[in-house]
C-alpha cells in the first residue's frame, strides 16, 4: 500500500461529511488508541496558561486638547455624567471609566482620541 502525504489526507478529511469525520475519529481510537480530539484540546490549553495582562482596564483622560467640546461630548456619551461633571472631567483629567473590559476600554480610548483628546489605559 503506498503512503499517504499529510496532504492528501487532508484533502480526503476535507471531503467528508461530518458524520464521515466523526467515524474517521472513532477508528483512530480503536485501532490507533489515540483521541485526536484530546489532542487538538490540550493544546490551547497549554498556551491559555500564559497571562495577556489584566482582563480590566481603567481609562484615564490626560489632555481634552484644544477641541475640548468634542471631548466633553463622547464623555457625556460614555459616561452619561451631566454637562458639569463631563466639563470638570475634559478640564481636570481623571477616570472617564473604571474596570472594563480591555476591549471595551480600547473603544472608549478611541473615540476620545479622535474627539482630540490624550488618554491612557491604566
Amino acid at each position: 500500500m503506498a503512503k499517504l502525504s499529510a496532504k492528501e489526507i487532508l484533502d480526503s478529511v476535507k471531503e467528508m461529511t461530518v458524520l464521515e469525520v466523526k467515524e474517521l475519529v472513532d477508528l483512530m481510537k480503536e485501532e490507533l488508541g489515540v483521541d485526536p480530539s484530546a489532542v487538538a484540546v490540550a493544546a490551547p490549553a497549554a498556551g491559555a496558561v500564559q497571562e495577556e495582562g489584566p482582563s480590566t482596564k481603567t481609562v484615564v483622560l490626560k489632555d481634552a486638547g484644544v477641541a475640548k467640546i468634542q471631548v466633553i461630548k463622547v464623555i457625556r456619551e460614555i459616561t452619561g455624567l451631566g454637562l458639569v461633571e463631563a466639563k470638570g472631567l475634559a478640564d481636570n483629567g481623571g477616570n472617564i471609566k473604571e474596570n472594563v473590559p480591555a476591549e471595551e476600554a480600547n473603544t472608549i480610548k478611541t473615540q476620545l482620541e479622535e474627539a482630540g483628546a490624550t488618554v491612557e489605559l491604566a
